[in-house]
């Protein structure tokens, strides 16, 4: 029996502290589900309690069948939903995003990745980004996706192909940018030092 097994059966027996422990357990992850979906860590945070809410109210709607965390994902990916048609705002830039307090928590670190991600993936079509945030940002296997955005396995695999196959065009356009800016940087500062060589010699 897994961890997510015995709470699971200690809420249906009545055990209070039981609910308390599933939110730890799963709460980290959810949040930083929620954090590449959401435009600042504050509506992240009230996404992420309001799916712990939701998971809660309707427990005795669901079934355990060891599929948990899936159920919790659907909850999060409709509250996100619902969060940016609520706070219809732009994204606001990566230094922005992780404000002040996030630097004095221990997984300040993993979230400015997450950060970092998410401004990755927004090159990406919606349906294939969603599937990149869950398979790498949250560590989900590919079938636990299936489950999650109810599609069929193979769908899931093919986006996630296409994803990669793009995300590395990206990537590679990028550094080929990043190279050539590089390049004619250096170019500038040998015309710079050439030139300040030749004025040295023309006051001596």
């Amino acid at each position: 029996m897994t961890r997510e097994d015995e709470l699971i059966q200690r809420i249906e027996q009545g055990d209070p502290c039981a609910v308390n422990e599933l939110v730890a357990l799963f709460y980290p992850d959810i949040l930083r589900y929620c954090l590449c979906h959401a435009p600042d860590r504050s509506l992240a945070e009230d996404a992420a309690q309001e799916t712990f809410l939701k998971a809660i109210r309707y427990f005795n709607r669901y079934t355990h069948k060891g599929k948990f965390k899936s159920f919790l994902y659907r909850i999060a990916a409709n509250t996100c939903v619902d969060l940016h048609r609520k706070n219809r705002k732009t994204d606001i830039a990566l230094e922005e995003s992780a404000i002040e307090p996030a630097y004095f928590e221990p997984a300040f670190e993993a979230i400015r990745s997450d950060m970092a991600m998410k401004q990755l993936v927004n090159v990406l079509p919606k349906n294939q980004c969603e599937i990149v945030l869950l398979r790498f940002g949250q560590g989900l296997t590919m079938r636990e996706i299936a489950e999650t955005l109810h599609l069929p396995l193979r769908t899931v695999q093919s986006r996630l192909r296409s994803a990669l196959k793009r995300l590395k065009t990206e990537l590679c356009t990028t550094e080929a940018k990043t190279a050539s800016q590089k390049e004619m940087s250096g170019d500038h500062k040998t015309h710079h030092k050439e030139n300040r060589r030749k004025e040295t010699r023309h006051e001596e």
